[in-house]
């Protein structure tokens, strides 16, 4: 059994370096409460609601930046791993909306994200690789960061290539929802989660920024689609998951979600949209 935990955190618009002792803290108190994985919310380095380009551009930093050491540190007594969201300072000099997974030895990978949600496409280049497994001493990590889960081309990749567990750290835009019934995104990730047969742990953020108020719908979800776990009042989702259980793609003894599936059939998933 893994023990994950998402801290869906409150950061400061542009204030890195209140935003990097907060993540550090964040991390450190979790792992001491017995946490091998924390996750982070999306862009948690930095805030969201960013103006323009160049706002984002004065608080981004590369993979190689110190706060990821910190972050190795503060994960490495239990061996144990740590996702979150950052802006990217490119080599290429672009700016990427990036997550990164790190361990007691350091950066273990980067995903910059593909799908671009709204005002996101004026301030961030789009990733162009493909979101990564990560084989991590906990098991192997699929990473994707918040609209991308609504692709479901994104999460059965992972999961055919391997992902135990699909890690989202999302920026969930508040919205109305019908009494009785939960957000969109949620029910997404559940939906992802059971026709996959793979957990999805997703890490919201909290607070207000610049006028706009987040879902703080973290939540980890198992295997079967079902939600084990939700935030407490702390902003925090605790579960013990085991997920080598992932590996197992059946439903009955005539069923499996992969062996089932029909490839020759599904051109037209991946043919432009006119």
């Amino acid at each position: 059994m893994t023990r994950i935990v998402c801290r869906q955190l409150a950061p400061a618009i542009g204030d890195l370096e209140a935003n990097i002792r907060m993540t550090v803290a964040a991390i450190a108190e979790s792992v001491e409460a017995g946490a091998q994985l924390v996750i982070l919310p999306e862009l948690v380095t930095t805030g969201y609601m960013f103006s323009s380009t160049e706002e984002a551009r004065s608080v981004a930093i590369t993979r190689e930046h110190s706060v990821f050491q910190q972050w190795a540190e503060a994960v490495r007594s239990v061996d144990g791993v740590a996702v979150g969201g950052f802006v990217e300072l490119g080599v290429d000099g672009l700016i990427y909306n990036s997550a990164v997974v790190v361990d007691g030895s350091g950066v273990l990978g980067v995903y910059r994200k593909v799908h671009l949600w709204d005002n996101e496409k004026r301030i961030f280049a789009p990733g162009s690789v493909e979101p990564p497994v990560v084989d991590t001493v906990l098991g192997k990590l699929g990473i994707l960061i918040c609209f991308d889960l609504e692709f479901p081309e994104f999460p059965r990749s992972l999961a055919l290539r391997g992902a135990e567990l699909i890690v989202a750290p999302t920026n969930w835009p508040r919205e109305s929802v019908p009494a009785g019934e939960r957000v969109p995104e949620v029910t997404v990730a559940m939906a992802a989660a059971y026709s996959n047969r793979v957990g999805i742990a997703c890490c919201d953020r909290a607070g207000s920024e610049r006028g706009q108020e987040w879902n703080e719908a973290s939540c980890i979800i198992d295997e079967h689609g079902w939600i084990v776990a939700r935030v407490d009042p702390n902003g925090i989702v605790t579960a013990d998951l085991d997920m080598t259980l992932s590996h197992d793609k059946t439903m009955s003894t005539l069923v499996d979600v992969f062996g089932d599936r029909r490839p020759e059939l599904y051109g037209a998933l991946t043919a432009p949209h006119e």
